[in-house]
């Protein structure tokens, strides 16, 4: 390969992700510029194209492209930058085909859009990839790592400083979901002192469709399943520990000494809930409902609805989306909540008087769903899954002060303010990248399989609950708590 046609492939794979969508299109049409044919397109064309065979893409590694609901006998051919991926591919008499090509070693972490061209009849569409930073594992012997087996199914962690305890919630499966439990751990040893399960959850809403309107002719009766428990918040001023069911679209309250279900909120108190948090100071829980632009506020002492706080986006201009709820941090020292917006803002809450202070958007976070503050410096921790980093900005000025690229999949993160650490799950990598407030990687572990939450507690401990691949996979479904030697 000459220099030049180097430079040229190189320059490809490092333009910014926002002009790739019309650069892509622009040069997918340059490519047809010697000889252009303006036939007709599929006005019924369907056709999907996705990644297959691995969750992760790297620089300098293979990528198959799987498509499906193409006409059969149809040609396909991918483009980037007006060239060619691969060889055209056939599609089979299902409407599927296959294709590989190898990306460059040097090609940029980001978003792109490359360009499926079909022929007889002609057809086309953007097809999304996303290139994610290759952080290799380090700082294994700068921490200390206990790991414990746990039940199937691990969401989330909350601490418990009064009791030194650890409660993890667990669900399997898609509705109707028949096993969910909460999990009390010894902080110190990560065995397993009590566990519960949830009550049966109501029957579903009806569907449209069939006899009655329960479900489409010839569907199986569908079963009402427990009231599954996915997001934790611990209130150590109360002794309570509350819990989102998603499923059923509500909140849940049980109690620490024993598990015993405190109340359980009808169905319709939370839609599609995400993270719990309790603030003991006010004595107020607040819950993330995703795909609403706004925040439930509870009555933790005696557990009751209060209020919503609506969350006005920041955003301005054509495809602005409203604020959407993802995670959520507090600090109860300073009465303040911060909200994640998975559009990539930050609203941070008084929780005295429980009124947005501000909302601005995270430069740089794709996708964000995770949230931590440190207080010390005023700066908050953005984790966010679409850009695979986590952004640290200064909630003073809204400012962004650094990314830091950490793996594939940066669900959730938390921060230590003992040992001034953050811990970020990337669940796509199964690594977990240990960041300082000025976006030093401190250590990338090598946890198991899809970390998925981590807690701290407050003392230089965190613990991570991760899931797992399937039916014995030994890495997934267990709890580490990892200490800085």
């Amino acid at each position: 390969m000459s220099i030049r046609a180097s430079a040229e492939r190189s320059a490809r794979w490092a333009r910014p992700a926002q002009t790739i969508l019309a650069v892509s299109m622009a040069l997918g049409l340059a490519a047809c510029a010697s000889g252009p044919q303006f036939s007709a397109q599929d006005s019924g064309f369907k056709g999907r194209v996705s990644v297959a065979d691995t969750p992760v893409v790297l620089a300098g590694q293979p990528v198959t492209l799987a498509g499906s609901n193409f006409t059969p006998g149809q040609k396909v051919t991918l483009s980037y930058g007006g060239v060619a991926l691969g060889s055209s591919a056939t599609v089979d008499k299902d409407g599927g085909f296959r294709t590989r090509f190898v990306l460059p070693a040097d090609a940029q972490v980001g978003r792109y859009s490359l360009v499926a061209s079909a022929a007889d009849p002609a057809a086309s569409l953007l097809v999304p990839l996303k290139i994610s930073p290759n952080v290799p594992l380090s700082g294994q012997d700068r921490f200390a790592v206990k790991s414990e087996p746990l039940v199937p199914g691990l969401y989330q962690a909350g601490y418990s400083a009064r009791t030194d305890r650890v409660f993890v919630t667990a669900a399997v499966g898609r509705p109707p979901v028949t096993r969910s439990e909460i999990v009390k751990i010894n902080a110190q040893t990560l065995a397993i002192e009590q566990r519960v399960s949830p009550l049966p959850a109501p029957n579903p809403p009806a569907r449209a469709g069939g006899p009655g309107g329960n479900a489409p002719a010839g569907d199986k009766p569908q079963l009402p399943g427990l009231y599954a428990v996915y997001g934790v918040g611990v209130d150590d001023a109360n002794g309570n520990v509350w819990v989102t069911n998603t499923r059923q679209n509500t909140v849940a309250v049980y109690r620490q000494s024993d598990l015993a279900l405190v109340k359980q909120f009808e169905p319709g108190a939370l839609p599609h809930g995400r993270d719990v948090l309790v603030d003991g100071t006010q004595g107020k829980a607040y819950a993330s409902p995703v795909g609403e632009a706004y925040v439930a506020v509870f009555n933790a002492k005696a557990p009751a609805f209060l209020k919503n706080i609506p969350i006005q986006t920041s955003l301005r201009g054509p495809g602005a989306k409203p604020f959407a709820p993802m995670s959520l941090a507090l600090d109860e020292a300073g009465s303040r909540l911060f909200v994640v917006s998975s559009g990539g803002e930050v609203a941070v809450i008084d929780t005295r008087t429980d009124t947005v202070e501000k909302v601005f958007a995270v430069e740089g976070a794709v996708s964000a769903s995770g949230v931590a503050y440190d207080a010390r410096t005023g700066r908050v921790f953005v984790s966010a899954q679409g850009s695979d980093n986590v952004v640290i900005a200064d909630v003073k000025t809204g400012k962004t002060l650094h990314d830091v690229k950490v793996g594939a999949g940066s669900l959730n993160v938390a921060f230590d303010p003992a040992r001034r650490l953050a811990y970020v799950a990337n669940r796509a990598s199964d690594t977990v990248t240990v960041v300082d407030p000025d976006g030093r990687i401190v250590g990338n572990l090598d946890l198991g399989s899809f970390p998925n939450h981590v807690a701290v507690d407050g003392k230089g401990n965190a613990f991570v609950v991760n899931k797992a691949r399937g039916t014995g996979d030994a890495e997934g479904d267990r709890i580490s708590r990892v200490t800085p030697r």
